[in-house]
């Protein structure tokens, strides 16, 4: 074999992987410009701290609902014709963000603007699911992952320093229009994917839930508490640092910059090991790292611990693609976008409360929220310790 050829075995380098990787890369630069400075966006356009962890709430309602439907699509019409309908309508979302004369249109924005998150999730997993072995699942999902959070760690430098320049409502804007431009040759790069219909018995929803094997049912209850903690603080992080800690915008996107860096520096090597050795060690310590963020930012009171906390969140992402894997292999071929897609929903259905309740306690005191989060991450990954056994992680 070919140097080419052993480096494209071992990063799982399929071609629809790597298109479906390429589509997650060009929209990240386009979202990553101006999604981790919405909450500004909203504060300028006249939003309270209450209005913002509402816009949260409602964020990880819209995460909810369009699993499934999302997953469904990709089952029935195809991947590729998912993946265009997804990018079509999440498109108005975008514009109608750009356009956007107060606080209060972002929320309908919002509602077009997650399709792409929400509903074209199972499909990317499909498509790993089907065009990957078992044993190279973890490499697949680590590409795409890394390909998605490339743009993390440099769009959010570019669009910190545009807000500085121009103001943070002009340099959203500005970022929305770039993404417009991304969203148009993403649909382009859609047009190659290039997989089958995969069919089987008709099944509906409660028939996809009970095909759901035990240890994955542990691992959901285990990811809601996780993902509780990280809807409790995730939209007032930004409001945190700049507001309490007293960073600027611009620093702020550097921080994001550091996490996202981190991430890409451990995903190789985590998912080699992951594919060898097992899973469970490393959701275990991905677990733990969503427990620590919270804490290690709140404890923050000067750059350079920032800078450390940030790391930590950074670390966050060392077992995704293990615990991604996890729920593809155990999804059968038929069923794997739908299955994915009730598991997202009812992860996301669960976690909805959790971004209003973050502005609750953030009114009581700002390091509320990050107190309640720490300790609730604490014990999503003492459970998952306790209940899944490594031989269903593997």
């Amino acid at each position: 074999m070919t140097r080419r050829g052993r480096a494209v075995d071992y990063l799982g380098l399929e071609s629809n992987v790597v298109i479906v990787s390429a589509i997650a890369f060009l929209l990240g630069m386009g979202e990553e410009l101006w999604k981790k400075f919405l909450p500004k966006y909203m504060e300028a356009l006249g939003a309270s701290a209450g209005a913002i962890g509402l816009f949260g709430t409602a964020k990880d309602f819209f995460d909810a609902i369009y699993q499934y439907p999302g997953g469904w699509l990709a089952d029935h019409l195809g991947r590729r014709r998912a993946f265009l309908i997804f990018i079509l309508l999440a498109s108005a979302g975008y514009l109608i963000y750009l356009l956007s004369p107060s606080w209060q249109f972002v929320f309908v924005g919002l509602a077009f603007a997650s399709v792409w998150h929400s509903m074209a999730s199972p499909a990317i997993f499909a498509v790993i699911g089907d065009a990957l072995p078992k044993n190279k699942r973890a490499m697949g999902f680590t590409l795409q992952s890394m390909l998605k959070r490339v743009p993390m760690a440099i769009a959010p430098l570019i669009g910190g320093m545009l807000i500085a320049v121009v103001g943070v409502v002009k340099g959203v804007r500005m970022g929305l229009a770039v993404m417009l431009l991304f969203a148009a040759l993403t649909a382009l790069l859609t047009l190659r994917i290039n997989l089958p219909i995969v069919t089987g018995a008709p099944v509906n929803i409660k028939g996809v839930w009970r095909s759901f094997q035990p240890a994955l049912k542990r691992l959901l209850l285990s990811d809601i508490i996780i993902r509780t903690c990280e809807g409790l603080t995730e939209i007032f992080i930004v409001l945190y640092v700049t507001n309490v800690t007293g960073v600027s915008l611009a620093e702020y996107g550097i921080l994001v910059a550091i996490q996202m860096t981190t991430a890409i520096l451990v995903y190789i090597p985590a998912a080699k090991l992951a594919d060898r050795i097992g899973r469970k060690p490393f959701v275990v310590a991905t677990f733990i790292c969503f427990a620590l963020f919270p804490i290690a930012v709140m404890l923050a009171s000067s750059f350079a611990a920032l800078v450390a906390a940030f790391i930590i969140g950074g670390l966050r992402e060392i077992g995704e693609p293990s615990r991604k894997a996890m729920i593809v292999d155990s999804a059968a071929p038929h069923l794997r976008a739908r299955s994915v897609g009730l598991y997202y929903l009812v992860r996301s259905l669960t976690i909805t409360p959790a971004a209003s309740i973050g502005g609750l306690l953030w009114m009581l005191a700002p390091q509320m929220p990050f107190i309640v989060a720490g300790v609730t991450g604490i014990i999503g990954a003492i459970l998952f310790v306790a209940t899944v056994e490594e031989q269903y992680a593997s």
